[in-house]
């Protein structure tokens, strides 16, 4: 891979928005490091890119971080760093994990994955999901848990990010998968990992505006629907969700902290909790009827 100019973006967190912002700039894709806290309680954060980031974008992410927070967005600074192939070393620092029956890696893990396990192969890229944040690895131990009980014959998977979660359910269930992401680096990312994956006949990735992507209506309803973004948007999105869930339909939904759970449920009414998960400050519901 030949060097690339690449961008650092620094800002200071209020300790107790870490998680989400954290999260919103996950989203950028690159690698995320976060300092001791400082005297005030604030945590330097920087993210490591590979190319420039739009400003709009990030001070977007940064704001519904802050509101979902309930703290006044950061300040943001932009900076380009020397030529170097950071991608390359950012992705040779991430090595393979374990999440469930699935085997995560990138191209440069060159061991074969462990007898049983379920590939899924994903870059380090500028699209959000590599099965290490924890509201993935919950989604991918949710969707291995129902695939243990109930067949799917059509999923969503919306706000993709890297597709991870789509090749999951295609992998699991072997049905058709509709990827829709509003993000035109998302839905090429999704699109490259299902080729990679040998999954790109099952997985159909459309750019759109989350449910109002006129391909959602035309191929549901969804036996069951994954969103793993921030609880803000969920829950602005559940009416839609209902509408295209299945009658025996499942969600599974993620992004969010144990005091936003009530919150995503109360949503979703009539849907009910039928498993909950944990790790560490995040949550990930499976609900239905």
């Amino acid at each position: 891979m030949a060097a690339t100019p690449a961008w650092c973006l620094r800002l200071v967190a209020p300790g107790g928005a870490l998680p989400l912002i954290e999260l919103a700039l996950a989203q950028l894709g690159g690698a995320v490091v976060t300092d001791g806290p400082g005297a005030d309680g604030g945590v330097p954060v920087s993210v490591y890119l590979a190319a420039e980031p739009d400003r709009t974008r990030v001070v977007a992410l940064l704001a519904a971080a802050g509101l979902a927070a309930g703290v006044a967005a950061p300040e943001v600074s932009i900076t380009a760093l020397p030529v170097t192939d950071w991608v390359a070393q950012s992705q040779q620092s991430l090595p393979a994990i374990q999440v469930g029956p699935f085997y995560v890696y990138g191209a440069h893990v060159t061991a074969p994955p462990p007898e049983e396990s379920i590939p899924l192969r994903i870059e380090a890229a500028v699209a959000f999901g590599t099965g290490r944040h924890e509201s993935t690895r919950g989604c991918l131990l949710a969707l291995a848990a129902l695939a243990e009980s109930r067949r799917c014959n059509r999923a969503l998977d919306m706000g993709c990010g890297s597709g991870i979660l789509a090749l999951a359910m295609a992998k699991l269930w072997a049905c058709p998968v509709l990827a829709v992401d509003s993000d035109a680096d998302a839905v090429r990312v999704t699109a490259g990992n299902a080729r990679v994956n040998g999954v790109a006949e099952l997985v159909a990735v459309r750019h759109g505006d989350g449910f109002r992507c006129s391909e959602v209506a035309r191929r549901g309803p969804y036996d069951v629907i994954v969103e793993n973004i921030l609880a803000e948007a969920i829950c602005a999105m559940a009416p839609h969700l209902l509408h295209h869930l299945a009658a025996d339909g499942v969600a599974v939904l993620s992004g969010l902290l144990a005091e936003q759970t009530e919150e995503v449920l109360a949503a979703h009414a009539p849907l009910r909790r039928r498993q909950e998960i944990r790790l560490g400050d995040w949550v990930t519901l499976v609900v239905g009827k």
